[in-house]
């Protein structure tokens, strides 16, 4: 058990529609004792302000992505005496231009953390919002940590002076660390520890029992994601057209929406749902809360992702916490948390016609579905409660401190 911490949690563009995990990881910091501020780069898009929680979240966070010349000269004068010039000179010109527009958030962080006797902040980000803090660290702000939840290519120039001044790093999968300890070389954390995201157990505890889809009746499929091409809903939607045409009747419905709020890859996704003809068949619901996602997952008789690459994947998590069949793509990450043939299923990427053979296979075959039901749950139940992500959290912050409080 550690000591009560008062810690900074930094997360982009918060709270966004996929960003429940990091409330089940704050709201279990608080519940072991722990005090969380929390800070992000700005806002998310209005439509994508779509939980329960969002509007109390977003009233806790102090946003750092201002504009304010003099808070950016303050940060110069802070950081040019120690590097600032050499640093960029290393690093190449697109990491200059990342400085140059974090500079201002970078000291209201350190003004911030210093006002409100924050002595560490963790990073949910390797971004702009990990420069950020490091930046903070350079200028004699509180130490940092970062978590790596996707490809390292995914966040920008810099990482090696991102990663250099980090206290403490974690991933969420093995695959990751591998990637991670490539390139970071000498620049990587002594502490670098694997630790999957995870859900709330309980929360997703069924009314009644699972039951597969019955004889005569549609079979009823739930997605939830990002509506964007790597999730590959386009590819589901071709499957449920194959599907349709073999004779199997089958409903889905898509949780999430685009990233400009619904102005964005909506509209192409809308377009092939009409040149299939699936507007009977397919809903798009939008940016939902984690309520309506729940009771979909309840409803539905299996879940199904095809993500043309996953780091790893909250929302199979939750499908298999709600104890619903889960078939997912072999792709990034995903292999780590579902088995395929035992926890749930696996299909190649890209592939409709595999994932319609597998949609109507599942739809005869009640003994599988009751099967991948109960292993799917017990694996999450297992390995991927939320709580363990932030004990270990807290328990390495407060290594990070104690050490810091033996150097002072």
């Amino acid at each position: 058990m550690t000591h009560p911490l008062r810690v900074g949690y930094l997360v982009p563009q918060f709270p966004g529609q996929t960003h429940i995990f990091f409330w089940r990881e704050i709201r279990a910091l608080e519940q072991m004792g722990h005090e969380v501020m929390l800070f992000s780069t700005r806002p998310p898009p209005p439509g994508l302000i779509s939980h329960g929680w969002s509007r109390e979240a977003m009233d806790r966070t102090i946003y750092l992505g201002q504009s304010e010349p003099l808070r950016a000269l303050a940060a110069m004068t802070r950081l040019v005496p120690r590097g600032l010039p050499i640093w960029t000179l290393r690093e190449g010109p697109v990491f200059a231009r990342d400085v140059s527009l974090v500079l201002a958030a970078a000291e209201m962080l350190f003004s911030e953390t210093k006002r409100l006797g924050i002595g560490h902040v963790h990073v949910h980000s390797c971004g702009r919002a990990a420069l950020i803090a490091a930046l903070c660290r350079r200028m004699g702000g509180p130490s940092y940590s970062l978590t790596l939840h996707g490809p390292l290519r995914d966040y920008g120039p810099g990482q090696r002076f991102k990663w250099r001044g980090a206290a403490f790093g974690t991933v969420i999968t093995q695959t990751l660390e591998a990637e991670l300890t490539e390139a970071l070389g000498r620049d990587r954390p002594e502490r670098l520890l694997v630790q999957p995201m995870g859900v709330d157990i309980e929360r997703f505890a069924r009314p009644a029992p699972y039951a597969p889809v019955s004889h005569g009746q549609p079979m009823r499929l739930f997605s939830c994601g990002r509506l964007n091409m790597v999730k590959g809903h386009q590819d589901v939607m071709s499957a449920i057209r194959q599907l349709l045409d073999l004779g199997v009747d089958v409903r889905l419905e898509i949780a999430g929406e685009d990233d400009e709020g619904g102005t964005g890859y909506r509209a192409t996704l809308e377009a092939h749902l009409k040149q299939l003809h699936l507007r009977d068949h397919v809903r798009l619901l939008g940016a939902v809360d984690a309520d309506v996602v729940r009771q979909k997952l309840f409803e539905a008789h299996a879940f199904v992702l095809a993500s043309w690459s996953e780091p790893l994947g909250v929302a199979y998590m939750e499908a298999m916490a709600a104890s619903v069949p889960t078939i997912g793509t072999d792709a990034g990450g995903v292999r780590e948390l579902i088995q395929d043939g035992r926890t749930g299923i696996l299909v190649p990427p890209r592939n409709p016609g595999a994932l319609a053979r597998v949609i109507r296979d599942l739809s005869g075959n009640a003994e599988q579905a009751l099967r991948l039901s109960a292993a799917g749950h017990e694996h999450v139940a297992r390995h991927h409660r939320s709580e363990l992500g932030a004990d270990l959290l807290a328990r390495e912050i407060e290594t990070t401190l104690d050490s810091e409080r033996g150097r002072g």
